[in-house]
């Protein structure tokens, strides 16, 4: 075990880099470690697309409004820093979620994201498919498997192949896209949905292995404790989980330095393997171990000296852009024009849409009573030319969305933009080689590493996972220095 103090800098003051921080300092201290920590971030507030605004009347999501639970990271996460008591599920008298269909909406089953859906007749019913599509659908049970083994598909002709066409357009490309905000002919099965290609090869069938699956959960003993649902977040807002990092670092005796943008990156000799962290206003930080947790193209910029191999890997990770425009109504202004959680836009309508959530509809307490919040979701991949357009003329162009959809003519009595440029990676094809060949170039620096949503995971749980592989990484590094 060092007997030195070891010096963590982190580059990034999103969910990943905080979380990062959050788990070196707390694996440090159950082995006895001596670390002080240095997390740097650019702008001047901390958690990256995690933006809540509360007004006097609203609570606004500017970026993710909630994270999976699926992915248990983002709850033991709040778990651990006592926020258990905040945590919320969606309002369960609105589960329903629409998907627009030859310019109609139409509710989609529950349990789709698991490919059973819940209710059969929902999905018969609700006009989504053809017969025809709904029995191409229902035969991928006796659909074979693929001759594709290992080597990587797209979602696009993996979904079309063991699904069919029909309902790929009109039941998952719009989830995908409200996921990724991607073109799912270009988005990598193997870096997105990885576990429906080993379903599909252990069991011959997505659908067979989902009820296999499913049946193994529901067999599994029930947790005590809080009710859940398939997403969930905090009673004020996902920037109460950012605040309580924030206050956790800051009360273990991390230096949180917030408007220091990174110059570079640097490395000493290999005999003693310290960094240099070079900072725009001059100032050089020397660390035992670096962590970026930047968007990659940034990443790329800062290594481009010390590693321009990975640097050059990392630039050709493609990344979109996207806008979040909240509005809200008087409750009369939308009454019986809106129902259940929102609705999602099919590429094939070509819509500037991508999806709209009636927030007061499926949160609690997001608006005062009286008033509706709705959110509207723009941009991604081939949809980027609407965000050329002025908040004004954003917001009206929604405005004239919303009239065609659901029939909402008044105007909104607030409006928020925001605005994400180059917010979301792009896991294309080849994603996993690249990343597999990132790593096997910095297995000589065991304490730098690369992370954060433009490799592992874009989703909060995601992060939060990679942050907690990172620090157990970095501690067990240190515990194995001379």
């Amino acid at each position: 075990m060092p007997a030195f103090s070891c010096h963590v800098v982190i580059i990034g003051g999103g969910i990943s880099g905080l979380s990062t921080a959050f788990f070196v300092m707390e694996e440090a201290a159950k082995n006895e470690l001596d670390v002080q920590c240095t997390v740097i971030e650019r702008d001047a507030r901390w958690g990256g697309k995690i933006l809540t605004n509360i007004t006097e009347d609203l609570l606004i999501e500017g970026g993710p409004d909630s994270f999976l639970t699926s992915k248990p990271w983002a709850m033991e996460l709040c778990r651990t820093l006592g926020l258990e008591d905040q945590l919320i599920p969606t309002n369960a008298e609105n589960n329903q979620t629409f998907s627009l269909c030859r310019g109609v909406l139409r509710e989609l089953p529950q349990g789709l994201l698991a490919f059973r859906p819940q209710r059969v007749d929902t999905l018969v019913s609700s006009g989504l498919m053809s017969w025809r599509g709904l029995l191409r659908m229902g035969a991928e049970r006796f659909w074979p498997k693929s001759a594709f083994g290992t080597t990587d598909e797209s979602l696009a002709n993996f979904f079309r192949r063991r699904f069919g066409s029909e309902a790929f357009d009109y039941l998952i490309e719009p989830l995908v896209a409200g996921i990724y905000a991607g073109d799912a002919d270009e988005l990598s099965l193997e870096a997105t949905f990885p576990r429906f290609r080993e379903l599909e090869q252990q069991y011959g069938s997505v659908i067979k292995g989902m009820r296999v699956a499913q049946a193994k959960a529901g067999a599994a003993p029930k947790a005590p404790g809080l009710s859940t649902s398939l997403f969930m977040t905090l009673r004020n807002g996902l920037g109460e989980l950012i605040q309580a990092l924030v206050n956790r670092l800051t009360d273990s005796g991390v230096q949180l330095m917030t408007g220091s943008d990174c110059r570079d990156v640097q490395a000493s000799t290999r005999n003693n393997g310290r960094f240099s962290v070079t900072l725009e206003n001059g100032t050089i930080l020397t660390a035992d171990a670096v962590v970026l947790a930047t968007p990659a193209y940034r990443t790329a910029q800062i290594i481009r000296m010390f590693q321009p191999e990975v640097a050059n890997l990392l630039e050709h990770i493609p990344y979109t852009s996207t806008a979040t425009v909240s509005m809200a109504y008087p409750s009369e202004a939308v009454a019986g024009h809106i129902r259940g959680f929102g609705f999602v836009v099919p590429r094939k309508e070509q819509r500037s849409l991508l999806a709209g959530t009636w927030t007061s509809l499926k949160w609690p307490n997001r608006s005062k009573k009286g008033e509706a919040l709705i959110r509207c979701y723009v941009g991604g991949r081939g949809r980027e030319q609407i965000l050329e357009y002025t908040d004004a003329e954003l917001v009206e162009s929604i405005r004239q969305e919303l009239q065609g959809i659901v029939g909402i003519t008044s105007c909104p009595n607030y409006t928020e933009v925001h605005r994400w440029v180059r917010g979301m990676p792009q896991y294309v094809m080849g994603h996993q080689a690249r990343i597999a060949k990132i790593k096997d170039l910095l297995v000589p620096w065991p304490t730098f590493h690369v992370s954060g949503a433009g490799l592992y995971g874009i989703g909060i749980p995601d992060c939060i996972r990679e942050g907690h592989r990172v620090a157990d990484s970095l501690i067990q590094s240190f515990l194995q220095s001379p």
